[in-house]
């Protein structure tokens, strides 16, 4: 079959590798309707992410229809049409019973690299390296689906497949980060990045009842999405004073709730971010890390600060003066989905989310250089590029 692989720093290449099978009872195998990017993809592209080896295939974010699955699967079958989560939690571990499943216990079978790094291994993810599982990713034909009864959900009819695809990554995660934040009625939430993930911790801060909804980045068309389809105000970080423009908004008090979800290789401006990119460029830190500390410095005193955005391992002057002094709450994770998923399908299919308009650019598998190029480089408005193995009009 075909599939867009990752073939080194800064390339991709279509690739035709072989097709999956079942591997363990629970598998299911799904032929894949779309797959988008996520912008933690650039994190692999551009070699911040150890353990990748040429001819890996990219891609978590996708929806498709299952044509096989394992003698012990119980509750999908055959023909169903599925959103697929992009982390892949067991269902009977001690995390995944708690309802956290990116810490899941037994769906990692390479442990070892994140135990050195951080303490602990967290779940497998889908084409995120073989330090989190080496699985096989969905931009391709079809992908092998493991612990299918816990990780896939079938699509309500009167969703498209162009809004629940977003439903496998961006829409749960942004929904988390408004979720963990504590987001509620009255709240003035500030949101660093107006991507996907972005946007739609935008929608579920104010379908959470929050009084002002406050996005932030620089491109102009991310901005203008924001306003439309969040109703968010914006802030254009390189047009004004950012720290000094939240204060205003916010009566000198700072946002109540502040959500960062850019990661590890976030944009600034001026010398701070000149520091951050030498050093991680020189691999003297893994991480840069200006978005987060504005979130931190700006947030009220009392506040909380949720982290989206995909770090690595070290941040350097991480502020903790602020975080301790100013008595905030700090919460973070990769997404819990299976936690959200079918709830977030429902809403979708009552027209209350629609993340529809995140896909800028449908594409066929063919054009997978292209519409990495085009995604990484912010290039003719893209924000998210969707592969169809069928071709971009299936």
């Amino acid at each position: 079959m075909k599939a867009i692989c990752w073939t080194g720093v800064n390339e991709v290449s279509v690739e035709d590798v072989p097709d999956p099978g079942l591997l363990n009872r629970r598998d299911a195998v799904v032929k894949v309707i779309a797959s988008a990017t996520c912008g933690s993809d650039l994190h692999l592209l551009d070699g911040y992410v150890p353990t990748m080896m040429a001819g890996d295939v990219l891609g978590h974010e996708f929806v498709g229809e299952i044509v096989e699955v394992g003698p012990d699967v119980r509750e999908r079958r055959v023909g169903e049409r599925v959103v697929v989560c992009s982390i892949i939690g067991c269902g009977g571990c001690h995390y995944c019973r708690q309802e956290m499943y990116s810490l899941c216990d037994n769906s990692n079978p390479n442990p070892g690299f994140l135990e050195n790094l951080i303490g602990h291994s967290g779940a497998g993810i889908f084409a995120y390296s073989h330090a989190l599982g080496g699985y096989a990713g969905s931009h391709a034909e079809y992908v092998r689906v493991p612990f299918v009864d816990v990780n896939a959900f079938v699509v309500p009819e009167g969703v498209s497949d162009s809004n629940a695809v977003f439903a496998s990554d961006a829409v749960p995660t942004g929904w988390m980060g408004a979720d963990i934040g504590g987001v509620g009625p009255g709240d003035v939430v500030a949101v660093w990045g107006c991507g996907g993930v972005g946007q739609m911790a935008m929608r579920a801060a104010a379908l959470m009842g929050a009084e002002r909804v406050i996005g932030i980045d620089r491109f102009p068309e991310r901005l203008v999405m924001a306003e439309r389809h969040a109703g968010a105000e914006t802030i254009d970080y390189e047009r004004t004073d950012l720290l000094g423009t939240l204060k205003e908004l916010t009566g000198g008090r700072g946002p109540d709730v502040c959500i960062e979800a850019v990661g590890m290789e976030g944009h600034g401006t001026g010398a701070q971010y000149a520091y951050d990119r030498a050093k991680q460029a020189l691999r003297l830190q893994t991480d840069r890390g200006i978005p987060l500390r504005q979130a931190i410095h700006a947030c009220r005193k009392g506040g909380t600060v949720a982290v989206l955005g995909v770090y690595l391992g070290f941040v350097d002057k991480f502020p903790m003066g602020a975080v301790m002094n100013k008595a905030l709450t700090l919460r973070s994770g990769q997404q819990h989905g299976q936690r959200y998923i079918p709830m977030l399908l429902e809403r979708m299919a009552k027209g209350e989310i629609d993340a529809a308009h995140l896909q800028t650019h449908p594409m066929s598998l063919d054009e997978g250089p292209r519409g990495y190029r085009l995604f990484k480089e912010k290039q003719d408005g893209c924000v998210r590029a969707v592969f169809r193995p069928q071709g971009p009009e299936a």
